[in-house]
């Protein structure tokens, strides 16, 4: 099993430093442009690597936890790539089957996060992995219940495709950025290690979605 293990973990390692490094990349770079697009897929693809290999690893070291990380973190990444696609979804009819899929297997996962989480403070609310579970849940939780609601709304894709795309890539960046910080950061309490890029982070991300609004409003 140590084996599979670390036939997993060596993938997963490259394809989280890779997101960690790409992700910036597409950020600062002109949006909706080619290098965009690029580093934007590199992005993508590398956090399918570190879902997929977070899952196994989880499956092996029966690390509950680690699982539902791997799914939280990509199906953020996920939400945020499908966004390009759904901009013609008008009605629960329109929407594609993967994107079903997406929100009905991530929907479980983050449930289920949440209530790890609310069952380790119930029996410890000093056990700081109960308030990251079920932050992270509740994160998780938001952006599915977000997402089966817009399938419904006519021309809200259309309209705000542009907020969903940033929110889950970002979202996702966040979330790789605390996976970072939880392995590498250990002079840090186990609570600050995993929620300060999510404290630091998601202030940033509604001033940046924010200011996209004021200029749509501006040029409209």
């Amino acid at each position: 099993m140590e084996n599979y293990f670390k036939l997993l973990l060596y993938p997963h390692i490259v394809s989280g430093f890779l997101a960690l490094f790409v992700a910036p990349m597409a950020m600062i770079v002109k949006k909706g442009g080619a290098s965009h697009r690029l580093w934007g897929k590199i992005f993508f693809y590398s956090m399918c690597g570190v879902g997929i290999t977070a899952l196994g690893m989880a499956l092996i070291k029966s690390n509950i936890f680690l699982g539902m990380v791997g799914v939280f973190s990509f199906y953020l990444v996920a939400s945020g790539y499908r966004a390009l696609y759904r901009r013609h979804v008008n009605s629960y009819k329109d929407v594609a089957a993967i994107d079903w899929i997406l929100v009905s297997f991530s929907g479980m996962f983050c449930v289920a996060l949440a209530i790890m989480g609310s069952l380790i403070l119930w029996s410890d609310f000093k056990e700081p992995f109960g308030y990251i579970s079920l932050l992270f849940g509740f994160i998780g939780c938001r952006f599915v219940f977000n997402d089966i609601r817009s399938f419904n709304k006519i021309n809200h894709h259309k309209e705000n495709w542009l907020y969903h795309h940033m929110s889950g890539m970002i979202g996702g960046y966040i979330a790789t950025v605390s996976a970072f910080s939880a392995v590498n950061f250990g002079f840090l309490p186990n609570i600050i290690q995993w929620l300060w890029p999510t404290f630091l982070g998601v202030p940033l991300l509604i001033y940046w979605i924010s200011k996209y609004k004021k200029q749509k409003t501006v040029k409209e």
